[in-house]
């Protein structure tokens, strides 16, 4: 199953990290060198949830900003409660 949003689509990007070293000129240094670049991968935070859809409710993954911006519609909370069973003497 891939990490995307049931609703916006997000999913996993691709990217670079880069690593510095050194002290800015503006405070008194030679300058910022770049020593290595490496690839790395940025991820959406995806959350399963219950959630209703077409009438029904099913688990689904969404991401943190879809639950924000209220596009989950939560299932009602259920009241069931098990019947009292008569105690025998």
């Amino acid at each position: 199953m891939s990490r995307e949003c049931y609703f916006t689509g997000k999913k996993t990007r691709s990217g670079r990290s880069i690593a510095r070293r050194g002290k800015a000129k503006y405070l008194g240094g030679v300058g910022i060198k770049t020593t290595g670049v490496t690839k790395r991968k940025f991820k959406p935070n995806i959350q399963r949830v219950r959630a209703v859809v077409d009438g029904k409710v099913c688990r689904i993954r969404v991401s943190a900003k879809a639950i924000r911006m209220g596009l989950v519609v939560k299932p009602q909370k259920r009241n069931w409660k098990p019947q009292a069973t008569p105690v025998a003497e």
